[in-house]
């Protein structure tokens, strides 16, 4: 059984929609499964045995942890994302961990050498790992970018009209938002204390520009952000 949704996995990917039926199934062969519950750590770059890995349910974040051994949120990783050793080269330098954000979550995964070999393989697929890579490298980027130039406040609304407009539900211009992140990870995201993502919160929801609770963020009108 899991071969078969294995195998649906990764044919609904668009990553690998350039491969064959044969193709998809001898991956299937080198493809890790897991499923993995809320609070789960299922990878550190640290690892011994380098890995990359696709989401194909739930959520997942990527914490980075520097020297003095404060955490910020890198990444959120979403249902059909990478993660892992991208760069096809394992850091050892590099410090970080994925954490499960959600109840339940699926995750495919593969050996960077066995990945590796499979792009050699197939050079339109090693075509399309680049472009993805790229444009995700990109978005962190434009984060890192945020986080230097603008200020909490900003940072804040910038950060849920994005999270809004990416997983949100719209109903005109209000936006529902199934909230899976505490308030500390808001504040990591956003690199501030959590006592100044609090205030904030707090700020926006008595201006009715959000409402907020621990199961849902609602974005009253997503064009006051």
């Amino acid at each position: 059984m899991y071969e078969d949704l294995k195998y649906w996995y990764l044919r609904d990917h668009k990553l690998f929609r350039t491969l064959s039926f044969g193709q998809i199934k001898q991956l299937c062969i080198i493809t890790g499964f897991k499923k993995a519950q809320k609070g789960e750590i299922i990878y550190f770059s640290s690892s011994d045995v380098p890995r990359i890995f696709l989401l194909k349910k739930g959520n997942i974040k990527i914490v980075a942890v520097d020297e003095e051994g404060n955490e910020t949120i890198k990444d959120i990783i979403q249902k059909g994302d990478l993660f892992g050793e991208l760069t096809l080269e394992s850091d050892n330098q590099a410090n970080e961990y994925a954490k499960v954000l959600s109840d339940d979550v699926v995750i495919c995964s593969f050996l960077l050498s066995d990945f590796e070999d499979l792009l050699l393989r197939n050079p339109s697929l090693a075509l399309s790992y680049t472009k993805f890579v790229g444009l995700k490298m990109k978005r962190i980027k434009n984060s890192y970018s945020n986080l230097i130039s603008k200020d909490a406040k900003t940072r804040l609304k910038l950060f849920l009209k994005d999270w809004g407009e990416s997983e949100g539900k719209r109903f005109g211009n209000k936006i529902v938002i199934e909230n899976y992140l505490t308030q500390n990870d808001i504040a990591q995201i956003m690199c501030t204390s959590r006592q100044t993502a609090t205030h904030l919160l707090n700020e926006m929801e008595a201006s009715g520009v959000i409402t907020y609770n621990r199961k849902e963020i609602i974005i009253t009108d997503i064009t006051n952000l």
